[in-house]
């Protein structure tokens, strides 16, 4: 006798959908597996319900790559960026075991907790860069320890991302120290970063810490690039360990 029809679909899922990640219903939809027969199969205890719509199968071990992928395909312009992606990339300051992933996307979104209670994480929403402007390879980098598509923030836009939280949630000291890692910058890259980026203190930043370290010929940085310094009023803000943070404009 045949099997019946139900146990063909999951023998089908099992032998052609991926271990390691979750999917979704759309997914679910390609094998002949509908909402209900979905929500059927995880009563049963075929498949595990992470979230509405979002099922894994059981006793799988998520992998981090294989969700980053997933949540990729959700969330406009998520990727890996920040000190994640430097990290990633060798470059990391007293780097905890126990630090949370940086990852940054294009619009608002709260990180599902299936996935933060296996990959503790923290997602960063802001207009960093003018989408306007084209970013050389969209400012990604590929990395060869990590699952191909994975999208990750090249060296200097992670770099950038860093400077941009300064203020907010990132130390000024541990910044200093990452930009002070860095052995070299591509001026193209950089120069076109930074030409895209709308943050003025980002900007400014950048620039004093230049100067500072003699990392990046400012002047020839900025004769190429058109940077968005703003006006002539000084940028200050008091950061959260008290000291007080004033960037003028460059001469």
């Amino acid at each position: 006798m045949g099997l019946i029809p139900q146990h063909s679909i999951i023998k089908g899922l099992l032998a052609n959908l991926p271990h390691g990640r979750p999917f979704d219903l759309a997914e679910l939809a390609q094998h002949k597996v509908s909402p209900f027969l979905a929500a059927k199969y995880a009563r049963s205890g075929w498949l595990v319900r992470l979230a509405q719509g979002i099922y894994a199968f059981p006793n799988d071990v998520l992998q981090l790559d294989a969700c980053l992928l997933f949540l990729q395909k959700q969330v406009s312009g998520f990727h890996v960026g920040g000190k994640t992606a430097l990290s990633w990339q060798g470059i990391r300051h007293n780097v905890s075991s126990n630090a949370k992933l940086q990852l940054w996307g294009d619009q608002r979104y709260t990180l599902p907790d299936w996935f933060v209670e296996r990959f503790p994480a923290r997602y960063f929403h802001r207009t960093v860069f003018d989408p306007l402007h084209v970013l050389p390879n969209d400012g990604y980098a590929t990395l060869a320890d990590h699952a191909l598509g994975l999208q990750a923030s090249c060296r200097e836009r992670a770099l950038i991302e860093v400077l941009d939280e300064v203020g907010v949630t990132q130390d000024l000291e541990e910044a200093r120290h990452l930009f002070e890692s860095f052995t070299s910058l591509r001026i193209d890259v950089v120069g076109k970063l930074l030409e895209a980026c709308t943050r003025v203190k980002t900007v400014r930043l950048f620039v004093h810490l230049a100067q500072s370290t003699g990392l990046v010929d400012v002047a020839v940085l900025r004769a190429q690039y058109a940077l968005r310094l703003g006006s002539d009023a000084r940028w200050s803000r008091r950061l959260p360990d008290g000291t007080l943070l004033n960037l003028k404009k460059p001469c």
